[in-house]
């Protein structure tokens, strides 16, 4: 196996590997799973795998789950078809930078991508390190984010464009989730900066530490939020990534986030995701 980095802080191209085999071989996928906690992305070309080959390999790292806007390929409960066609205009929720799914209590620990179709030029997705964004806080601001916690939101996301009574029933299946917003990674003990484009607000920062008046409340935790989830912007946390088709991506969704890139119209860009259960 050939391992090249594509960038100083995160992503790694591995060559010279067939995923299919890491289904059998332990020796080859525990390789794949250390490499993964060390570059958070991993980006495979030419892996032609079926969808029974692509849902194994990833049911390694654990179960699968379904998403409940997307759905899962009939036949391959846990695959989600990421179908993006010219006739529909407006699909854009994948265009924001997120962690995938932290409007669960358990959000996924990571995932598995597939390129099935992809347009000649643009499409791309990036990639941001958020272990590297929390490191680079500013230590008062560190200080301050400690013990915060806030609220993950899929009735403000996905259900923001549905019918009131369709939008409820999402939030009645999927309250808003609580997380830290500095969150300790299971396996690499990193502290990870752990706010996106679905948290809310914080739930914890009216305190007399944070807020002197109850006018201080709103503009003050806003705006400390907006700083947070803007440090993904940062192009020195980020690697971007040119699909072609058979292109793989791997990604720890504990340590990262990502932003698809919607400069590819009237093309289709068609993708097939798995998404493990996290811990």
């Amino acid at each position: 196996m050939q391992i090249e980095k594509l960038t100083c802080s995160i992503g790694a191209e591995l060559s010279d590997v067939n995923l299919a085999q890491a289904v059998e071989n332990d020796d080859l996928f525990y390789q794949l799973k250390e490499l993964l906690l060390e570059h958070k992305v991993l980006f495979l070309r030419d892996q032609v795998i079926s969808r029974a080959e692509h849902v194994a390999f990833a049911r390694r790292f654990g179960a699968l789950e379904d998403h409940p806007v997307a759905g899962s390929d009939p036949e391959y409960p846990g695959l989600v078809r990421i179908y993006k066609s010219p006739e529909v205009p407006n699909d854009r929720y994948e265009n924001a930078w997120h962690t995938d799914a932290t409007w669960r209590e358990i959000p996924p620990m990571g995932c598995v991508l597939r390129c099935v179709e992809c347009p000649p030029v643009g499409g791309d997705t990036m990639w941001a390190n958020m272990a590297l964004a929390y490191t680079m806080l500013p230590e008062d601001i560190k200080v301050k984010i400690e013990h915060l916690r806030a609220r993950h939101s899929i009735e403000a996301t996905f259900g923001a464009a549905m019918p009131t009574e369709k939008r409820l029933a999402l939030k009645e299946q999927f309250p808003d989730a609580e997380h830290p917003v500095v969150r300790i990674h299971p396996e690499t003990g990193e502290k990870i900066l752990f706010v996106n484009s679905f948290t809310t607000h914080f739930t914890n920062f009216h305190t007399a530490e944070n807020v002197r008046f109850g006018q201080d409340y709103a503009p003050g935790g806003a705006e400390l939020l907006q700083y947070l989830i803007r440090q993904a912007q940062n192009p020195e946390f980020q690697v971007r990534w040119r699909w072609k088709p058979n292109s793989i991506a791997i990604w720890d969704n504990r340590s990262t986030q990502h932003y698809a890139v919607m400069d590819y119209s009237p093309c289709h860009r068609k993708m097939e995701r798995t998404a493990i259960i996290g811990s």
